[in-house]
């Protein structure tokens, strides 16, 4: 397993249309640079590969505070419909309770 300690040269775009292609249903997006750096995720790139794949995707990789879920959540229409939050939960920046709730609220203004 090399993930996080070779960079491939590849386009993330490239390969997620690659993976979509092999007939899954969702994947993982994480952006390595913002991974447990908690410096806000990159939501255009991650509703970009979203959109190029056709697939959902799972955001991960710097998210820090409630309105970076807000921001992913608000992209759902994208194909971004979930994210990981776990260095943040394990710094206690907010609670899952509040995370639900954060998002609750985007999804259902929509």
């Amino acid at each position: 397993m090399r993930g996080w300690k070779e960079v491939s040269g590849e386009d993330a775009v490239d390969v997620a249309r690659r993976i979509a292609g092999w007939g899954v249903a969702r994947i993982q997006y994480t952006d390595v640079s913002r991974d447990g750096m908690l410096v806000g995720p990159n939501v255009e790139a991650t509703a970009e590969v979203a959109r190029a794949a056709g697939v959902r995707v799972t955001a991960a990789g710097g998210v820090s505070v409630l309105d970076d879920l807000a921001r992913l959540a608000a992209r759902l229409g994208d194909g971004i419909d979930e994210a990981i939050v776990g260095k943040a939960l394990y710094e206690r920046r907010f609670t899952l309770g509040e995370a639900l709730a954060a998002v609750a609220g985007v999804a259902h203004a929509r």
